[in-house]
């Protein structure tokens, strides 16, 4: 029993001993042809200083049928670079001799992370490849944009406790809440970009004023701080812009996108222009008892609905486009218009009365139904739906006026990824709106004239 043990033992050690000499036999060969990468250029979304970006990868291939040394790769910029690369595990700027097995691969990780105070500025660098069959390089690619933060704390309440003017000098990134106190004004430039972090909003108070001052081409933007591209069509990257009892908004050329309740108000005055929404968990607008007058507003992808309005109010929504083609949950029923004259406010059921009216719009989408009205008896609700093209089933109980029911307007393309709302020249929503309510919005939300044959919805 002893010497089968010691024979085990022997045997174990001289099956160890060989593996082991078998790696130290593999040898590695300069490489005698160019090597291959995934991507020649690297695309970083832009990024703001003093954050650091999402992580990005390149693979180099070795496509020879022997295993390689690669002498030498290193970011051109060195140590001062604003990039950094991880390269098979390691994190730094510059390394040497990185084996590659044959018909293998190896990934490069890249980061940016600018300093303070950058200016917008492209940066521009190159992972370079060096080997005997010839040198290499990757370029790294990114807009570096100076930002200026608002971080929320247990010892900073972050409150703009006066008068504010916001321009597009610097973007603004939000930690938490930011909150415009009672009373105070808060006025945003064209072309300014306001970012929020998870679970991060802007709060305007009692009786305080959100002015923002957007155009064509320089919408101001209000969205997730996370810039990879695939975020502008994920819902709850932010909460939402919450407007409280006796705020005032005056919205223009904005664009609100990428959260859980895009606009969220309470007995609020707001006059909305030339906007787009879209994207919400739960809504575009949540509306409770407020005055709103939106024109060439579009809206798509909320999970209750695009407009959701509650304990009435006064609404008027003109030339405007309200495209509803939900598909992140299904349990969510995706409408473009829910009102009713009722309100859960805690444990106490609030009502109040409630007057709509919509002209010269477009509401469609994916639900069978797409406006749903709960009128509460005993209660003012008034609605008008004129020259509109709306899609509604069988439990629809609304009147509508020279408009159309139940025809694709046929958008150019409604999925989010590629949005585009315009109308295709054989829509039937095409010539078809009310010269008298386009006299009132003389220009659709390009600026394009729609003074004579009105098209429905916000693009003529």
């Amino acid at each position: 029993m002893n010497k089968i043990k010691i024979l085990f033992a022997f045997s174990f050690w001289m099956l160890l001993t060989a593996v082991s000499c078998n790696r130290d036999d593999i040898s590695f060969d300069s490489p005698s042809q160019l090597l291959r990468f995934s991507a020649d250029t690297v695309f970083l979304d832009t990024v703001y200083n003093q954050v650091r970006s999402e992580t990005y990868a390149v693979k180099i291939y070795n496509d020879e049928d022997n295993d390689v040394m690669i002498p030498r790769i290193a970011l051109q910029s060195g140590s001062s670079s604003l990039y950094r690369i991880n390269v098979d595990g390691k994190a730094g700027t510059d390394f040497s001799n990185i084996p590659l097995r044959k018909k293998d691969s190896l990934y490069i990780f890249v980061e940016i992370a600018p300093v303070a105070n950058a200016p917008e500025a492209i940066a521009e660098d190159q992972i370079q490849i060096q080997t005997p069959a010839g040198n290499q390089h990757v370029t790294l690619f990114s807009v570096v944009q100076d930002a200026e933060f608002y971080i929320q704390s247990e010892t900073n309440p972050n409150i703009l406790g006066t008068d504010t003017n916001w321009t597009n000098e610097k973007a603004k990134i939000i930690f938490g809440d930011l909150t415009v106190a009672e009373g105070k004004t808060l006025d945003i430039q064209k072309g300014t970009k306001v970012y929020f972090h998870k679970n991060s909003g802007l709060k305007i108070s009692k009786n305080a004023k959100l002015n923002v001052h957007g155009d064509l081409n320089q919408e101001v933007v209000f969205r997730g701080d996370r810039n990879d591209s695939r975020y502008d069509t994920i819902p709850k990257n932010w909460n939402g812009i919450k407007l409280e009892t006796g705020s005032n908004l005056s919205m223009n050329y904005a664009k609100v996108f990428g959260g859980t309740r895009g606009l969220e108000m309470t007995e609020t005055q707001a006059v909305i222009s030339n906007t787009i929404i879209h994207t919400f968990q739960e809504y575009g607008i949540f509306a409770v008892k407020s005055n709103i007058n939106a024109a060439n507003l579009v809206m798509n992808n909320c999970g209750e609905a695009a407009v959701g309005i509650f304990k009435g109010g006064n609404y008027s929504i003109t030339h405007s486009t309200l495209a509803n083609y939900w598909d992140f949950n299904a349990a969510l029923p995706g409408l473009g218009i829910y009102a009713t004259n009722e309100y859960q406010n805690g444990t106490t059921l609030e009502n109040g009365p409630l007057t709509l009216k919509v002209n010269n719009s477009i509401i469609y989408g994916s639900a069978e139904n797409m406006v749903e009205l709960k009128p509460t008896s005993g209660q003012t609700f008034a609605t008008e739906f004129n020259y509109s093209l709306l899609k509604y089933g069988t439990k629809a109980t609304y009147a509508t006026a020279n408009s159309i029911t139940n025809k694709d307007p046929k958008f150019v393309n409604y999925f989010t990824q590629k949005m585009n709302l315009r109308v295709n020249e054989d829509s039937p929503a095409k010539g078809k709106g009310s010269t008298a309510v386009a006299a009132t919005v003389p220009l659709d939300i390009v600026k394009i004239s729609r003074a004579a044959s009105p098209t429905m919805g916000a693009y003529q």
